[in-house]
């Protein structure tokens, strides 16, 4: 008997998990990356690329899948993108770093859309939840993308092909080819995360969730696609990662309860996961200092992969846009000495161009450590240090902090995020309703109630 390919192994994981043996540790982590997401997707309503994908999903009116915010119901692959759009655009969501990083909370909006569209009750699109996290983090735990110049959503292309796979219902053997189509059709380059940053940095994900969907539907009509799609001559692991061994019968079940799902990480701050902690470190040492003009320079030690992602082309060291300043590990540091926070508003144009926060960037320097490049990717650990003109030197270094695995956030806690994000929004009393709603979703059949309650968002 042939080996079975890695593309099959994956659709028999997603096809074979049982939604009702799911542990309430896992079902609760499922509600509250929801919520979180749901913050995400309020706090983005004013964005350029929102609107675009709303209008572009609004040319083709379907029954199937809504859009937040609006009266609109459009294709499930429309919606997703719209509604992935929303939930990604402030870098806000839900982050995990394994060799590579990504935004599992990316599939979300996605497996929603199809849930909805194919009546599925709130169990069933939790358990698609799980499987799209499980197979995307145990990806990134596999190998490196962005190292060789691709994106990290290529791994989105096979989890939530998977997710919607189960959602659609298909077999094992149509599960396999829609993760051969979505892998092989719809790889993305890394250069969205690179030099200076376009709308397409908070889109990508959710373009890799819409051609998933996709990719799923031609499969369920019994469309083929290229085979083995990671060991092949010309596969995956040849042209793109490098071989890699991924052990999907240790994946997480009732049996082990080793669910990926448990180590994500959530944010305290819209902006890049892996530079937190170097806000924190920016934040402690405002509040030693007196007066920040007396501060000659700022040195930041960090990771490998900090130093190449964060601080790596002149566009880092001037942003002009909030993408490519989110993305800034000067930038954010100098935010956070001058304002002791980073919100929505630090990223505004009047915020990015303050001539206070160029002349901290300007007396920056950046350079690894050895030793947080070997706590990397366990811990997202920083080094700030600054030396005021008196030759006084102030240092501050933070392993780890709020959201993470030591010191995640509790059920208060994304319920504060998301009714901040909300308020500007939507009523109280909406508020409450989406709240109810997911703190019952495993027991949800309609997704209707959700919709409505999130409708008043002006758009």
């Amino acid at each position: 008997m042939s080996k079975l390919t890695l593309a099959r192994r994956l659709a028999r994981y997603a096809c074979e998990l049982v939604a009702d043996e799911i542990p309430e540790q896992v079902v609760s982590c499922v509600r509250r990356r929801f919520l979180d997401s749901l913050a995400c997707a309020l706090g983005a309503n004013e964005a350029g690329p929102v609107k675009a994908a709303i209008a572009l999903a609004a040319q083709t009116p379907q029954p199937a899948s809504s859009v937040f915010g609006t009266g609109l119901r459009t294709t499930p692959e429309l919606a997703a993108f719209a509604n992935g759009t929303m939930v990604r655009f402030l870098d806000y969501n839900d982050g995990y770093m394994g060799l590579e990083p990504g935004h599992p909370s990316d599939n979300i909006p996605g497996c929603l859309a199809l849930a909805e569209a194919e009546g599925a009750s709130g169990r069933e699109l939790i358990a698609a939840i799980v499987v799209a996290y499980e197979i995307q983090m145990r990806l990134q735990d596999a190998a490196s993308l962005n190292k060789r110049g691709w994106d990290h959503v290529n791994y989105i292309n096979v989890a939530m092909a998977a997710a919607a796979s189960r959602l659609l219902k298909l077999d094992e053997a149509r599960t396999e080819q829609a993760i051969n189509i979505a892998l092989s059709a719809h790889l993305a380059m890394r250069q969205v995360r690179s030099g200076a940053l376009s709308d397409w940095k908070g889109c990508s994900a959710a373009n890799a969730a819409r051609n998933a969907i996709f990719a799923a539907n031609l499969a369920r009509h019994g469309m083929t696609g290229p085979s083995p799609v990671f060991e092949g001559e010309m596969g995956l692991f040849k042209q793109v990662t490098g071989e890699f061994e991924l052990d999907v019968d240790s994946f997480g079940s009732a049996d082990n309860g080793r669910f990926a799902i448990l180590k994500s990480l959530t944010k305290t701050f819209p902006t890049n996961g892996e530079l937190h902690t170097a806000v924190w470190a920016g934040i402690d040492l405002r509040e030693r200092i007196a007066d920040l003009s007396t501060v000659e320079a700022i040195h930041i030690e960090t990771s490998e992969f900090n130093r190449r992602v964060l601080a790596d082309s002149p566009e880092k060291w001037r942003p002009r846009t909030r993408e490519t300043a989110d993305h800034s590990l000067p930038y954010n540091v100098a935010r956070a000495l001058l304002d002791g926070d980073i919100t929505l508003a630090s990223y505004s144009e009047e915020q990015i161009a303050d001539p206070r926060a160029i002349a901290l960037m300007k007396c920056t320097t950046v350079s690894e450590d050895p030793g947080l490049t070997k706590l990397f990717p366990r811990y997202l650990a920083n080094r700030v240090t600054v030396t005021l003109i008196s030759g006084e030197e102030l240092s501050s270094e933070m392993i780890s902090g709020p959201g993470s695995l030591e010191t995640p956030m509790s059920d208060a806690d994304f319920e504060r995020k998301f009714c901040k994000m909300a308020q500007p929004h939507i009523s109280c009393a909406a508020q409450n309703e989406v709240l109810a709603f997911i703190s019952g979703l495993e027991r949800q059949t309609s997704y209707a109630p959700l919709f409505r309650a999130m409708s008043t968002l002006l758009i």
